[in-house]
């Protein structure tokens, strides 16, 4: 795959997610992920400010990842993945140390989600390191 199809990917889930937790927070709070288990309610309170807030931090993620997606410049991907990733990884993190409401599958799927997430995100890093064009001069 791409970078550009990868950072693709990654901009797009945070759009859908950061999208729907910003405008509707109290349905992502109950309903994300969507036809299962609430996942968002399995750790509660209901807060909206910050269940807004992580919307808009994940919206702005989509944004730093589109945009390197778009001009696929070695800096631009590099901040993206690099503020993705701090992000993502501490999320991950603190929801791997509080399944203990999760059904099985439930559980798993989460973590198989951010796993694949982080796993996108690297793979990012990778295909940037391996690409030895040297980066422009700056201005």
């Amino acid at each position: 795959m791409s970078v550009r199809v990868l950072l693709g990917v990654l901009a797009a889930s945070q759009v859908v997610t950061g999208g729907w937790a910003l405008v509707v927070p109290a349905s992502f709070y109950a309903d994300f992920p969507y036809g299962g288990t609430p996942w968002v309610a399995l750790l509660p309170p209901y807060n909206e400010h910050l269940v807004r807030d992580a919307g808009a931090g994940m919206l702005a993620l989509a944004v730093a990842l589109g945009l390197a997606a778009w001009w696929c410049d070695r800096r631009v991907v590099i901040t993206a993945v690099a503020a993705f990733l701090t992000f993502t990884v501490p999320h991950a993190v603190f929801h791997s140390l509080h399944l203990e409401h999760f059904p099985d599958a439930d559980a798993v799927a989460q973590q198989g989600g951010f796993l694949v997430e982080i796993v996108l995100a690297v793979a990012v890093l990778v295909l940037v390191a391996r690409d030895r064009r040297p980066v422009p001069a700056r201005t």
